[in-house]
């Protein structure tokens, strides 16, 4: 396989590492099929880094039904992004691959404080870079922070797995059986039909910039190298043709 981008960002829901069956955050089996995935786009000499939710451990909704209130629970959500961070770092260790975790939150007995000079000699290195601990700051969700960290090492692409869900669609697919399946977007047409696809605040930070995102099933392992290769899959979104 012959990659089209060079240096990715793949942004992973937290509540796919989740155990449906026993409601334990965890399933090993889960975290080994991602670190296979992994190992196949390293294999392929693609530069990877990986940021990852925490829905399996902590969601808003929580803080809300006990009283937390929302900076609290926001950084409680942090806390869980590095345990997210540290246990896909194992799964890809365990396969043999060189990980590192950076946490925009200090805990140095854990992972490494996120440094931009650091990370790119990291990924440039062959390193996988785990980018944990989100923004750093409240108020701000994971793909804000997969967007700040794409902008900031200077990835190609942002691969957005998303769970069950083959793109995006001109509604919810859950909820309408006649949805259609969105397969090429400008960040622009994003926020004028209020898409459904990352926050408006990475949306915005996006627009005009080169960084193309990809939203792809991530049920289907292949799609991963599918998308590397440049099969049209999924929805690809990306700048104004005018801009580029």
């Amino acid at each position: 396989m012959n990659p089209i981008y060079k240096r990715i960002i793949i942004k992973l829901s937290g509540e796919p590492l989740a155990d449906s069956k026993d409601g334990s955050i965890f399933d090993r089996e889960k975290l080994e099929n991602i670190a296979c995935v992994v190992k196949q786009i390293h294999d392929s000499g693609v530069q990877i880094g990986i940021v990852v939710g925490a829905g399996n451990i902590w969601r808003g909704r929580m803080a809300d039904k006990i009283g937390i209130e929302q900076a609290q629970a926001d950084y409680m959500g942090m806390l869980g992004t590095i345990m997210n961070g540290m246990a896909i770092q194992n799964a890809l260790e365990q396969k043999g691959l060189l990980t590192r975790v950076m946490s925009a939150i200090n805990v140095p007995q854990c992972c490494e404080p996120y440094i931009r000079r650091k990370a790119i000699s990291h990924l440039e290195s062959g390193k996988i870079t785990i980018f944990a601990g989100g923004t750093g700051n409240p108020y701000f969700t994971t793909d804000t922070c997969a967007t700040l960290r794409a902008l900031e090492v200077k990835a190609d692409a942002i691969l957005m797995a998303k769970n069950g869900v083959d793109g995006v669609y001109d509604s919810d697919p859950r909820k309408n059986k006649n949805a259609k399946l969105l397969p090429d977007l400008t960040y622009h047409e994003v926020v004028e039909r209020k898409l459904a696809v990352m926050d408006l605040t990475a949306v915005a930070m996006l627009e005009g910039k080169d960084v193309v995102v990809r939203v792809f099933n991530m049920d289907e392992p292949s799609s991963f190298l599918k998308v590397l290769s440049g099969e049209s899959i999924g929805t690809t979104i990306h700048k104004d043709l005018e801009n580029k």
